[in-house]
């Protein structure tokens, strides 16, 4: 091998090569049409959600101007892999450079940091409504929305200024090819020729941290519903509270159990075309069910849309 080959390899000049989804199976150009269904399925669904949030008056509130804002993060979340996946099948090119690869994972790993902050705001602010609503007007005004929205973006982008340097100035001196559909720090970090035991286990305590605040958050707000809604004389009131709970409830669950599988699970539990099944329920499929979820069992959203559609709704406030 000679001097500038090596340099190549050992500082990571050269391209990474991702072996992807559609090396697992036997139909890639069906799979391709299908997740290019759902990802323009994703994108419509969660820019109808933004649309109905912005232009209906009624929707003006907090609850939905966070979930306008989970929204948004769900369109470039599901952008941030799935065009270069669907491009890459077409042309039959595999390779991404070094710096594409560096701005994918910051990208994925900054939205991805922002969503779990923001579903602990969202289970807060449905705390706030359910167990203090005289107040809520108060503590949920616009000024505190906006601080917020602010610190879970800044709390994610946190994340991904921590890891992605760290992995990406990584020696990769033998094999190049990224055994996932993008650039994952943990399929990443497999490629490199030095001992990153330290800075997984760093990566380890640093994902708990992560976690283990948002869910503290989650867990406290909804044992303090469950409480209050317990001790609700209102049946009609218990089953709004519940439906409008179990909604948030869901897209934790998905979310999170993925989190934890990815980065909090020994290697032993890892394989990978199993890290590609998970990472396509948070990257794919969360993506596509949140507006999903969010419209077809909320009256609200759906009198907004009929609104739109001018198909005389009869709207009621939650």
């Amino acid at each position: 091998m000679n001097i500038i080959t090596w340099m190549n390899n050992y500082t990571g000049l050269s391209d990474f090569t991702l072996v992807g989804l559609f090396s697992q199976s036997k139909h890639p150009a069906l799979l391709a049409v299908v997740i290019f269904v759902v990802f323009l399925v994703a994108l419509s669904g969660n820019a109808l959600l933004i649309l109905l949030v912005l232009s209906d008056t009624r929707l003006h509130t907090p609850m939905y101007f966070f979930i306008s804002q989970l929204s948004l993060m769900d369109m470039m979340y599901i952008s941030v892999t799935v065009p270069k996946m669907l491009m890459d099948q077409v042309l039959g090119s595999h390779r991404i450079s070094a710096a594409a690869c560096g701005m994918q994972m910051f990208l994925y790993l900054t939205l991805g940091g922002s969503e779990y902050f923001l579903l602990a705001a969202m289970s807060y602010d449905r705390y706030v409504a359910i167990c203090h609503p005289f107040h809520y007007p108060v503590l949920m005004n616009r000024r505190v929305c906006l601080l917020l929205m602010s610190a879970c973006w800044f709390l994610g982008s946190l994340d991904g200024f921590m890891l992605t340097p760290v992995t990406m100035t990584f020696p990769f001196c033998g094999s190049r090819e990224i055994h996932h559909f993008f650039c994952e720090v943990p399929a990443v970090t497999k490629l490199s020729c030095s001992d990153t035991w330290l800075y997984e286990t760093l990566m380890y305590l640093c994902c708990v941290l992560m976690l283990l605040i948002p869910v503290t958050v989650i867990s406290s707000s909804y044992s303090f519903i469950l409480l209050t809604v317990h001790r609700m004389n209102s049946a009609e009131g218990r089953k709004k509270a519940l439906a409008t709970c179990s909604s948030h409830m869901t897209m934790v669950i998905l979310f999170y159990g993925a989190a934890v599988y990815t980065y909090m699970l020994p290697a032993s539990f890892h394989t990978p075309g199993k890290d590609m099944v998970v990472s396509v329920f948070y990257t794919i499929l969360t993506p596509l069910l949140n507006p999903l979820i969010y419209s077809l069992r909320n009256k609200n959203v759906t009198e907004a849309l009929k609104k739109l559609l001018g198909v005389n709704p009869s709207f009621k406030e939650q």
